[in-house]
């Protein structure tokens, strides 16, 4: 008999549930449903135009540097502004720092405590994942929590304060670091690559920057002991003898934007941007975006909108399809996945081409992407601090900024965040965002197809109904900006502590 399994997963950036249909031990059906109305965007209406700068980073405390940087790019493409090359190198910079925090804290933090889980005792590597990862008391818990924790202080040393800081504007910044700022992170930033390269890869940056392809990586592990007992090779060998290499496939249909091109010495390691939707790699549109609300629970039916047009009117309708407050944010009416795994597939990295090229992607891919991204974003951090110039300008003065339309999109931790704002007599007349979890977890399009994750349950086998970790995996693999604890609930919300199941 088929089964529905309701698990709430509680955030305190906001409440997620997930329902799934596990028919013969294998989930047939999903939803991801939003529990909580944002309505930001209905409170900035009206209010003057740098105003976004401030109430948007309030969207998220845990990615705010991600929403100032796309709200003051949003100023600056209605305006013709441009940063300074001082000011455009600080962005990067703090925007890194915060993807190193949250890279590291999320694969050690939240998403492997399910390896702890009771359904691998008994086997290899069961006991040491409780080791490393038993919430709260992990070797490797611990060590991250006291390696990240200084990394925001780079964005605060910049920027006065993390989070919600509000020193990016449009044209730049409203501080200018000292050298002995600049110092400061630079000796914060030595700390956590020294960290990284002992604890998490086990190697130098250079010596991983040389695994491209499934058959190296292998071979990377065997090559020495540090490597196979870092962390990253412990995800490795824990994800394939658990079978996390094989969970979560998903559409294999990718977004992300352009990130991190800069002119000078610093400009490798550039995101390229695009998009892949059925096997074809195409260049990023932004018109192409669309935001579609017939399972939403907005007003109106099956007609989408473009996010300049798109309205957020909230409604409760409890007889209705309707089911989740996230929007389903679609690129050409397709469905796609967007974060790490998403920008090193539309940039065509070797290694990820190569692990995904028999079995699609997964679980252990996405976390994989996500973990590794700081053997990236690391040397690029180096060369960004090296082309600061202090004798230069910071800012340039954009003018009064009273009136059109503008865009702003970053490649934040999660993947790509846009924001939409139009603007009539110095006053904002609508503003839309688009953040990564909406588009992971978005509900189901006007024409009925799964979001991205309702897609990548499809077919997971759950071997206990009364311990689904196999779905916790798949969900979590997305890294979702909530941080996770997970019970299942009633209809009422009520917690009941355990999985309860209904006929399907």
């Amino acid at each position: 008999m088929a089964k529905t399994i309701q698990m709430a997963l509680n955030r305190v950036e906001g409440d997620l549930e997930v329902k799934v249909i596990v028919d013969n031990g294998v989930v047939t059906d999903a939803w991801m449903i939003g529990t909580m109305y944002r309505g930001i965007e209905k409170m900035m209406v009206g209010r003057a135009a740098m105003d976004s700068l401030v109430i948007t980073p309030r969207v998220c405390g845990i990615c705010s540097t991600s929403h100032l940087l796309a709200a003051a790019r949003a100023l600056e493409n209605l305006s013709g502004a441009i940063a300074p090359y001082n000011g455009q190198l600080i962005r990067h910079l703090v925007l890194a720092a915060e993807k190193l925090q949250n890279d590291v804290r999320h694969v050690a933090l939240m998403f492997a405590a399910d390896l702890t889980n009771k359904k691998y005792k008994g086997t290899s590597l069961h006991e040491e994942a409780v080791r490393r990862f038993e919430p709260f008391r992990g070797t490797s818990v611990i060590k991250v929590i006291q390696a990240s924790k200084k990394i925001p202080e780079i964005i605060a040393i910049l920027g006065g304060q993390w989070p919600h800081s509000s020193f990016i504007v449009p044209g730049g910044l409203t501080s200018e670091p000292s050298g002995a700022d600049l110092r400061q992170c630079q000796m914060i930033l030595g700390e956590f690559r020294r960290w990284y390269e002992k604890s998490i890869l086990g190697c130098s940056i250079e010596r991983w920057q040389q695994v491209q392809s499934e058959g190296q990586l292998d071979l990377w592990l065997e090559e020495e002991q540090e490597h196979s007992e870092g962390d990253l090779g412990f995800l490795i060998r824990c994800g394939r003898e658990f079978g996390l290499d094989f969970m979560g496939k998903g559409y294999d249909s990718f977004l992300a934007v352009p990130e991190h091109g800069l002119p000078g010495v610093a400009s490798g390691g550039a995101v390229t941007g695009g998009v892949i939707t059925e096997g074809n790699h195409k260049e990023f549109f932004e018109k192409e975006i669309s935001e579609h609300i017939r399972f939403s629970q907005y007003l109106g039916a099956d007609k989408s909108f473009h996010p300049m047009d798109s309205e957020a009117q909230p409604v409760i309708r409890e007889d209705s399809e309707k089911y989740s407050w996230c929007k389903a944010p679609r690129y050409a009416d397709q469905a796609v996945e967007t974060g790490p795994l998403a920008e090193l597939m539309v940039n065509e990295d070797n290694l990820f081409q190569s692990l995904t090229s028999q079995s699609g992607t997964s679980a252990l891919t996405r976390e994989l992407a996500r973990l590794t991204r700081p053997a990236r974003l690391l040397p690029l951090m180096d060369g960004w601090f090296g082309d600061i110039d202090l004798t230069a300008p910071f800012y340039t003065s954009t003018g009064e900024i009273v009136d059109g339309y503008g865009f702003g999109s970053v490649q934040a931790p999660r993947g790509f965040l846009g924001h939409w704002l139009h603007l009539s007599h110095g006053r904002i007349e609508h503003y839309q965002i688009i953040a990564p979890t909406t588009w992971n977890a978005s509900p189901r399009d006007d024409s009925g197809n799964r979001g991205a994750i309702e897609e990548a349950l499809i077919g997971t086998e759950v071997m206990d109904s009364t311990n689904p970790v196999e779905v916790g995996h798949v969900v979590r693999s997305f890294d979702l900006c909530m941080v996770c604890s997970v019970h299942a609930v009633s209809k009422n919300g009520k917690s009941l502590g355990r999985v309860r199941f209904g006929a399907s």
